[in-house]
């Protein structure tokens, strides 16, 4: 690891440390960085076939408590966003062709170097389709930056690229997403994670798990399946606001019971 990328990466475990101490009202969570391996494949393939069927079959109107949790969530990603750019973190508006980053690694190494993190922009990608239908997330935010409006979801964009991917080595596959939201929800009120557990964990599953993706036998297929979807040709999937099952963010937790050892 290079020496910038070590500052960087020790400032953001800096950043989430004082974060969590000046939070005292968040339940138990822990060292901001834990020692934690990716949850096993075969346990994330298995639950994330059925929180991708759950994703897919979300329909109708969001309730109060949903709308409320979605509010609450933005004001969170807000105060993690202000922390990190108070240490030091830069946060650009990425403006190029095609996406900012290769791969996680790619992601880490750059944001470590130099210590500017580029976002994608939700008015360049947000779904399917154009970003252009209501949706609490595609609100703008307070944050403009180079005279680019953040909306809501390129703030959170940003706190989970800095606090479950640069900081944790997570990479963007379903277990390196699996580990970075569980570690990232630490960061969170309880009254939020089950925002956070549709907007990252559903559609990750989605794309990976999705229906669209399965064998006649109900599995993923395989790179040698006939009808297989390299990633980059693999659609995105609709914007819901919605909250999955209880049970299945329960059965997200036990994948990493006993599995932190810091």
């Amino acid at each position: 690891m290079a020496e910038r990328e070590s500052d960087t990466v020790r400032r953001l475990a800096a950043v989430a440390a004082r974060y969590l101490a000046d939070r005292p009202w968040l339940p138990d969570p822990g060292a901001p960085v834990p020692d934690l391996a990716d949850p096993p494949a075969p346990a994330c393939e298995d639950l994330g076939v059925r929180i991708a069927a759950a994703y897919d079959r979300a329909t109708g109107p969001p309730d109060r408590a949903t709308l409320a949790g979605y509010r609450r969530f933005a004001a969170e990603n807000l105060a993690q966003y202000h922390a990190a750019v108070r240490a030091g973190i830069r946060v650009v508006p990425w403006q190029g062709p095609g996406q900012p980053y290769a791969d996680s690694a790619d992601l880490r190494e750059r944001v470590g170097r130099t210590g500017t993190l580029a976002v994608y922009l939700t008015r360049d990608g947000h779904g399917p389709g154009p970003a252009t239908d209501p949706h609490p997330l595609r609100e703008p935010s307070p944050v403009t930056v180079n005279g680019v409006v953040f909306r809501h979801n390129d703030v959170f964009r940003a706190v989970h690229d800095l606090f479950g991917h640069v900081l944790l080595g997570a990479g963007f596959g379903p277990r390196g997403e699996f580990r970075a939201t569980w570690c990232h929800l630490r960061m969170y009120p309880p009254e939020v994670h089950p925002v956070l557990f549709t907007e990252q964990i559903g559609q990750i599953c989605w794309f990976f798990y999705g229906p669209h993706l399965l064998r006649p036998d109900g599995r993923p297929r395989r790179p040698d399946d006939p009808g297989y979807l390299p990633a980059r040709h693999r659609p995105y999937p609709e914007q819901k606001v919605t909250r999955l099952d209880q049970r299945l963010f329960e059965e997200f937790r036990t994948l990493f019971d006993g599995r932190e050892t810091s």
